[in-house]
C-alpha cells in the first residue's frame, strides 16, 4: 500500500520533506540554540576564588609562545596560581625562550620532555605529565597559539566553579582577518561553539576545545586520566569531556573577558587537515551524542536540496514561508548568539554561511571515517 502511494505522491515528499528538515531545525535552535544568546550568569550567593594551574602544552612553538604566553602570564588574580608549559620534545628555540620568561615572571613552571611515549600519539602525554606536575586542584588548559583576550580571564574561567561543578567550558574564537577563509573559520567555530555550549546549558554536555578548558585534577585522576584514549591522536579535550562530564558537573562561562583567540589557518588545505584531524574523533562520542549531533547535520543538510526541489512540485508561496519561517527564527538565534559570543560581524554573511554548510558537510564528513593522524602540533 505504502509503495504504490509513494509512486501516485512523490512530488509532496519533497515538500513533505522539507518541511520535516525545518521543523527539526526549529526544535534545534528553539529548544537548543536560543540558551547562548538568553545566557545570563548565575549570581552566587557564596563567592569563593580558587587557586588555579594554568597548563600548555607546546611542541616547536617558540614563535607562538613568544606572541601569546605574556598574555597569560599578565593575569589579574588575587588568589595563588602557576603556569605550567610542557615543552615536549621542541627542536626551535622553545626551550630559551621559556627560560628568558622564567626569569622575569616566577609563576612559570617549565616541564621539558625529551622524549614521546611509545603507543601515546597525540597531545595527551604531555598534557598528562603537566597536570601530574601541577599544585592546585582547578586546572585551566589552552595551548600555545592562544592567547586570553584580558587580563581577567583566569579570574572569569574559575568563577565558574562551585561545590558540585568540576567541568567549566569556555569560549575559543579565533582573530579577526581579512579574507573570505577568515570569515568561514569564524563562521565554523561558532557554529560549533554554539552547539556545545547551547548543549550544556541544556544539561547534556558532550565536548569542550583545549584552547580554553578547565576541569579538576581529581576529575582527571579518578577516571584515571586519558587511559581510555590513548590509543587515539585526538581526544584530550572533547572525548575526554565526553566521557566524563554530565548534566550536574558541567557549567559554561560566557564572558568576552574569558575568552581565547587564536591565530587562523592562512591556507584552505592547513584548515582542511585541521578539521579533519578534530571529526576524526567524533566516532568516538556517545550515542546520544552521536544522535543529536547527527539528525541536527542531517536536517541541515537536505535544507536547501529539498526547498529547490519542492519550489517545482509546490506552490512557491508555500515553500518560501516554510522558508522565511525558518531564516526569521535563525536570524534572531544566530544574531543574539553571535552578540554574546562577540562575533557580531559575521551576521550579515550568516544566511551565506549556511549555504556553505551543504558544501562544508560533504567535504568533512568522510573524516568521521578516516583514520586519525598522529600528530598535535
Amino acid at each position: 500500500m505504502i509503495i504504490p502511494w509513494l509512486a501516485d505522491n512523490w512530488e509532496q515528499l519533497f515538500f513533505g520533506g522539507f518541511c520535516l528538515a525545518v521543523f527539526i531545525q526549529l526544535i534545534y535552535h528553539l529548544y537548543f540554540f536560543t540558551r547562548v544568546g538568553n545566557y545570563k550568569k548565575k549570581e552566587k550567593s557564596r563567592s569563593q576564588t580558587h587557586p588555579v594551574s594554568v597548563i600548555i602544552c607546546a611542541r616547536d612553538h617558540a614563535d607562538q609562545l613568544m606572541r601569546n604566553l605574556p598574555g597569560v602570564l599578565v593575569q589579574k588574580f588575587s588568589t595563588t596560581h602557576e603556569v605550567i608549559v610542557v615543552n615536549h620534545n621542541s627542536q626551535d628555540d622553545t626551550q630559551y625562550l621559556l627560560e628568558e620568561f622564567k626569569k622575569t615572571f616566577k609563576d612559570l613552571k617549565i616541564v621539558n620532555l625529551k622524549q614521546d611515549a611509545l603507543g601515546i600519539p597525540g597531545k595527551k602525554y604531555p598534557l598528562s605529565v603537566g597536570i601530574k606536575e601541577s599544585k592546585f586542584e582547578v586546572l585551566l588548559l589552552t595551548d600555545a597559539d592562544c592567547v586570553p583576550a584580558s587580563e581577567f580571564w583566569l579570574e572569569k574561567m574559575q568563577e565558574g566553579y562551585d561545590e558540585n561543578i568540576e567541568i567549566v567550558l569556555g569560549y575559543g574564537g579565533y582573530h579577526k582577518k581579512k579574507g573570505l577563509l577568515n570569515k568561514l573559520i569564524r563562521f565554523e567555530t561558532f557554529h560549533t561553539a554554539l552547539q556545545y555550549l547551547s548543549y550544556a546549558l541544556a544539561g547534556i554536555p558532550y565536548m569542550g576545545v583545549g584552547r580554553n578548558l578547565s576541569y579538576k585534577k581529581s576529575l582527571f585522576f579518578k577516571n584515571k586520566g586519558f587511559s581510555s584514549l590513548n590509543h587515539l591522536p585526538g581526544g584530550d579535550d572533547d572525548l575526554f569531556i565526553n566521557k566524563v562530564a554530565n548534566k550536574h558537573n558541567t557549567t559554561v562561562v560566557i564572558d568576552p573577558d574569558a575568552f581565547t583567540y587564536s591565530e587562523p589557518k592562512k591556507k584552505f588545505g592547513e584548515w582542511f587537515n585541521q578539521k579533519k584531524r578534530h571529526y576524526s574523533t567524533a566516532k568516538y562520542y556517545k550515542p546520544l551524542h552521536k544522535f543529536l549531533l547527527g539528525t541536527y547535520s542531517v536536517s541541515h543538510f537536505f535544507i536547501y536540496p529539498l526547498f529547490i526541489a519542492a519550489l517545482f512540485f509546490t506552490p512557491w508561496i508555500w515553500v518560501v514561508s516554510v522558508m522565511g519561517t525558518r531564516i526569521i527564527i535563525q536570524s534572531v538565534v544566530y544574531g543574539r548568539a553571535m552578540k554574546k559570543l562577540n562575533e557580531k560581524d559575521l551576521f550579515g554573511y550568516w544566511l551565506i554561511f549556511d549555504l556553505w554548510m551543504f558544501i562544508y558537510y560533504l567535504i568533512f564528513a568522510p573524516a568521521l571515517w578516516r583514520k586519525p593522524t598522529k600528530n598535535w602540533n
